[in-house]
């Protein structure tokens, strides 16, 4: 239960949404939020740049730790769990930079964090000064040698007193746990940035992706945006097709969301098709749509603004449940009205409907 802003423009593009809602964002959190710093630069960030660099499409941007694939530092190391991940098809080791986490204890604390979020654990090298100088240290760092720890090390920027931990395997299977990873090591080495709001936003949401079961092509994001490059895009490898689509992150949470509409019928059967859905079947569940686009709809775009999830921030709330009146609780119930409740006879005959007891 919550309230969004939603806002349409007719002939637009991507970045003329951008340019109309940042001006009203920033004078709001400016305003509102407490004297906090507000930034005033919004990056663009790829969707599979968000999800590599943060482990998430809504990225904190107040930490700046930012992971990176070492995939190449480990093919064939002698470290032999990254080397054999390494030889199957689509999977990539990554780094979770932490300056000034470099301790065998805040080491192993992670390492308990990643057993917790139901993985075996995270490989880690930390750096600290030797009898002749500085030195790695670690079970990753004796298994594939002083040369390969030292590249790693310069590629993520670290040095003495610093660590970095690894996670491994298709990037679907441990991406979401490094990503809180990043954000746990960010607050606990207080390199988080409390007293700001970061926004970013994330672009270039692929439409499709191959169901991992089925092996079939599905919608991996919203169905309903303008491929990039229209109809010629939707003519080559349908895993390649970006849509302009884009949400705005601020301080780790999803505030906007929007998309510059697939307005042309023609474009939209060819979406659907790749996705298994035939034209009939498209007229039939959205065939006001493809009417009203039919005689004329313009071009056009917008985005939605979630007015909870804002408030939330500038009250410096944890929780959504802590702005909203009467909020729902984990059960969807709401506590204050009494509601939902069970009908009476007189509303179930009104709608001609009949409650049926659960088979046993």
């Amino acid at each position: 239960d919550f309230y969004q802003l939603d806002m349409e423009m007719s002939f637009v593009t991507q970045q003329d949404v951008f340019d109309t809602i940042q001006p009203v964002l920033t004078g709001i959190f400016e305003e509102f939020g407490g004297g906090r710093k507000v930034d005033t630069d919004w990056p663009q960030i790829s969707y599979r740049d968000a999800a590599l660099w943060y482990g998430t499409d809504k990225p904190d941007l107040r930490n700046p730790i930012k992971m990176q694939d070492v995939s190449e530092h480990f093919r064939g190391s002698g470290f032999a769990i990254f080397a054999k991940i390494l030889e199957q098809d689509g999977t990539e080791i990554r780094a979770i930079p932490a300056p000034t986490g470099g301790s065998r204890k805040f080491c192993d604390r992670m390492n308990a964090f990643a057993q917790k979020e139901g993985l075996p654990g995270m490989g880690y090298i930390f750096w600290r000064n030797g009898d002749e100088g500085m030195e790695a240290a670690g079970s990753l760092a004796k298994n594939i040698g002083p040369e390969r720890t030292e590249a790693i090390r310069q590629q993520l920027g670290l040095g003495v007193g610093d660590a970095a931990f690894f996670l491994g395997g298709k990037a679907k299977t441990f991406e979401a746990v490094a990503g809180k990873a990043r954000d746990v090591i960010g607050e606990d080495l207080g390199l988080t940035e409390t007293d700001r709001f970061a926004f970013a936003w994330i672009v270039d949401f692929p439409i499709y992706e191959r169901d991992a079961e089925t092996g079939e092509i599905d919608f991996e994001h919203n169905p309903f945006s303008m491929p990039q490059g229209g109809m010629k895009a939707l003519e080559g490898d349908p895993l390649d097709v970006l849509g302009y689509q884009y949400d705005l992150a601020c301080n780790g949470y999803e505030i906007v969301s929007g998309a510059i509409r697939n307005h042309i019928p023609e474009i939209m059967f060819k979406a659907f098709e790749i996705a298994g859905y035939g034209e009939d079947e498209v007229k039939k569940r959205f065939g006001g749509m493809v009417n009203a686009f039919r005689f004329g709809a313009p071009p056009h775009g917008g985005c939605a603004a979630g007015i909870d999830r804002i408030v939330m921030l500038l009250a410096d709330e944890q929780n959504i449940r802590e702005v909203i009146l009467f909020p729902m609780n984990q059960r969807a119930e709401d506590l204050m009205m009494d509601a939902p409740s069970a009908p009476t006879n007189e509303q179930l005959r009104e709608l001609r409907l009949r409650v049926l007891p659960p088979e046993e």
